[in-house]
């Protein structure tokens, strides 16, 4: 315990606490967690498929030099292509044949130069790179689905400032990690470990958002404001690391981020984890974020695949197509984090799930990249709609049926994100292998369209009678206080006394 107390006193830990009274210093550190958290997601989006692809085809290359110079005979001819005066270069004699010379025929084995265009000379092997992608980008998902159950009790007892902390650090890692990884093997690791700082920080962030903003309509505007970070972080990470990996190369926007992650790391017990997992309208909160974000997750490997296949897109045009859906995101999050509580969140969720499944389907319909703008504007816009009214939905479902302590709530809209996040990438690339990219977005589509209808049920929430009335007297004070109340705590800006101690 000794370690503990000594990590509790270090410097920015001891500083959020002094400075706990402030939300919006606390909305601060949330949305900068969640933008170095996202854009570490999305940065390798265009990276991944076609690094993993050039790597394949190198190690292809040198088996198959390797097998074919034991074989050579002595005095045999090599053939070595020169791009640079498209002329042939026999080894075995000191000829050079000339590529417009018809006299000097070029051994049946001499290597044809290669294309100079951006489609890749391989079909096959790219489409066998959709199971790796796709493994690889849902190994994050999954280490967080497997870790939240355990970070979010950990934050009722502790406290949500040293998980937060711990989320810097260890994503600090996975950045450094990626940015000098070499082998399929160290990304995977690099991958999964980043799931173990975004379940630190993103579970922790939110359960302390909602614990400081305790009234519905606020919470559900910090909410809106915090997951703008997130849509930012989704809006910069694939054009910043295409860009940079086209012109600069892999580690340079890994090393960006490293920096960032180093420069900002710079109570009563819950109700169980498991009562609340058996909330029916916990559970249909949950699935909406679920389906909701799994679409965008089939897309994030399969589609820079399905466009070199079909496009021949260059390398910084794969992360700019998803620039549509980041720009969408950020405007859907900060337009419905305040409307959907005036419109019922209930009906903005029920409008985005269906929005996001005719978006989807729509995508594939797309002859270049900029027949994606449109669909994948709407894919960005309706995920942003679902994002911005769960997640206050579920504090308020806490705050209505259960205890008000967040952190095992948030632990589990955090596991219904994560599930999209590895199921759609692991799932997504084998149907897209097996079945093509057109029926896996028609697939997920129609999964979005029909669990739509189940959103209705969150129109008007059964909960306890004595929950219900003191929720309609803290609204109803916190609404009084910010019209009458002038000077420091005007319009909740930092927490009233009566509301200091939280934990």
């Amino acid at each position: 315990m000794g370690g503990l107390d000594a990590l509790r006193q270090f410097t920015l830990i001891k500083w959020l606490r002094e400075e706990r009274q402030s939300r919006k210093l606390i909305l601060f550190i949330v949305f900068v967690a969640l933008l170095l958290d996202n854009m570490l997601l999305t940065v390798v989006v265009p990276i991944i498929p076609s690094y993993l692809y050039n790597l394949d085809e190198s190690a292809d290359v040198e088996i198959m030099n390797g097998s074919l110079s034991p074989q050579a005979p002595s005095g045999s001819f090599q053939a070595i292509v020169s791009l640079y005066d498209n002329s042939v270069r026999l080894s075995g004699s000191n000829s050079t044949v000339s590529a417009g010379d018809p006299a000097r025929p070029t051994p049946a084995h001499a290597p044809l130069p290669r294309n100079s265009s951006d489609c890749p000379q391989s079909t096959s092997r790219l489409l066998n790179e959709n199971v790796k992608v796709g493994m690889l980008f849902a190994s994050k998902a999954t280490v967080q689905l497997l870790t939240n159950p355990f970070i979010g009790p950990l934050t009722n007892r502790i406290g949500y400032q040293l998980p937060i902390f711990a989320g810097f650090c260890i994503m600090f890692l996975s950045t450094i990690m990626f940015a000098f990884s070499s082998s399929y093997t160290l990304l995977f690791l690099a991958r999964s470990l980043q799931g173990v700082g975004s379940s630190c920080s993103s579970v922790a962030g939110m359960g302390m958002l909602a614990s400081v903003y305790t009234d519905d309509e606020e919470r559900g505007h910090a909410i809106g404001i915090a997951l703008g970070g997130l849509a930012l972080g989704v809006l910069v990470g694939p054009p910043f690391g295409s860009v940079m990996y086209d012109f600069v190369g892999k580690t340079a926007p890994f090393l960006v981020l490293a920096f960032l992650a180093l420069f900002d790391g710079g109570n009563q017990k819950g109700t169980p984890l498991f009562t609340l997992m058996k909330d029916p309208y916990i559970l249909i909160a949950a699935g909406a974020i679920c389906f909701g974000n799994m679409a965008i997750a089939m897309m994030e490997p399969t589609l820079p695949i399905w466009m070199m296949e079909t496009m021949c897109t260059r390398k910084w045009q794969l992360g700019i197509a998803f620039l549509p859906a980041s720009i969408s995101y950020l405007i859907g999050t900060n337009i419905f984090g305040s409307l959907a509580h005036k419109m019922g969140r209930w009906l903005c969720a029920l409008i985005g799930m269906v929005v996001v499944g005719f978006s989807v389907i729509c995508v594939p319909f797309a002859r270049d990249i900029y027949g994606l703008i449109l669909p994948n504007f709407g894919v960005g816009f309706a995920i942003g709609m679902v994002d911005s009214s769960m997640m206050p939905i579920m504090g308020y479902l806490v705050d209505l049926r259960h205890v008000s302590v967040y952190g095992s709530v948030y632990a589990i809209a955090d596991v219904a994100f994560c599930m999209g996040f590895a199921l759609g990438p692991s799932i997504g690339g084998s149907i897209a292998e097996s079945i093509g990219f057109p029926w896996l977005m028609t697939i997920i589509g129609v999964v979005d369209i029909f669990f739509a209808p189940l959103c209705i049920f969150l129109k008007n929430p059964p909960g306890q009678e004595e929950k219900i009335a003191i929720l309609m007297d803290t609204n109803c004070s916190m609404k009084t206080r910010s019209y009458t109340t002038q000077g420091t705590y005007y319009q909740g800006d930092d927490m009233d006394p009566e509301y200091d101690d939280y934990d």
